[in-house]
């Protein structure tokens, strides 16, 4: 059986081709030349234009489809779920997106498709939700730190850590007064986990960086550059 496997990505690229580099790589987790794709909108309400953005992106790289939960899921969530190589799940409203899914079931299917070799990825509210805890501006800009994740990573992680002025102050503040330690991605940069070992970052801009943050201090962790 295939392990357990997780792109965390804090963001996109400063362009089209680096962030196509990206995608292109957590498609290249499957093994498979053209995966199977299910893109997952929830964060976006499933946005018409979110979907066409990721079909935009990928449609030409794998077997893309998607799924909605407005006005329901569809009957056969589960089994469409665990048929899939990859599953995308955009970025948006983390915390609507949770409570979404755990009201109609999706987060048990989705561990589920991940302890059976499914490749889950996503950017920003798509890398935090694989988490215990987050940083999110679900709730406004002033950012907050939820510990409501999906638990299949430990500790909390922040996305768009170099892209925001406010993240870097204010998950240190959050650290700092107790919130789970955790890592933080810039733009472009993604955590590949198998199982829920971290085994290598990876970015699409040149110098971007990912970063362990503790009580006290943070570690930078240099990422190895994809190639467009």
């Amino acid at each position: 059986m295939a392990q357990p496997q997780i792109l965390a990505i804090g963001g996109g690229g400063d362009t089209d081709e680096q962030t196509r580099a990206l995608l292109t790589h957590a498609l290249s987790l499957t093994g498979k030349e053209r995966p199977r794709v299910l893109q997952v909108p929830t964060a976006q309400a499933d946005s018409a234009e979110a979907i066409v953005r990721t079909h935009e992106r990928l449609g030409g790289l794998c077997e893309l489809s998607h799924v909605r939960f407005f006005p329901w899921p569809p009957a056969d969530l589960r089994e469409r779920a665990l048929s899939q190589d990859a599953i995308v799940v955009d970025g948006g409203n983390a915390a609507n997106m949770l409570a979404i899914w755990r009201v109609h079931g999706f987060d048990a299917i989705l561990r589920e498709a991940w302890e059976s070799g499914v490749v889950l990825f996503g950017v920003s509210a798509g890398m935090i939700c694989w988490f215990e805890a987050y940083v999110t501006d679900s709730f406004g800009p002033q950012l907050e730190g939820m510990q409501n994740g999906l638990g299949f990573l430990s500790g909390s992680a922040c996305p768009h850590f170099d892209g925001e002025p406010k993240r870097r102050p204010r998950f240190r503040e959050l650290v700092d007064g107790g919130f789970p330690e955790g890592v933080a991605a810039d733009d472009g940069v993604g955590f590949h986990f198998v199982a829920t070992e971290l085994r290598e970052v990876v970015t699409c801009r040149p110098g971007a960086a990912a970063y362990r943050i503790m009580r006290g201090g943070e570690e930078r962790l240099d990422a190895r550059e994809l190639s467009g």
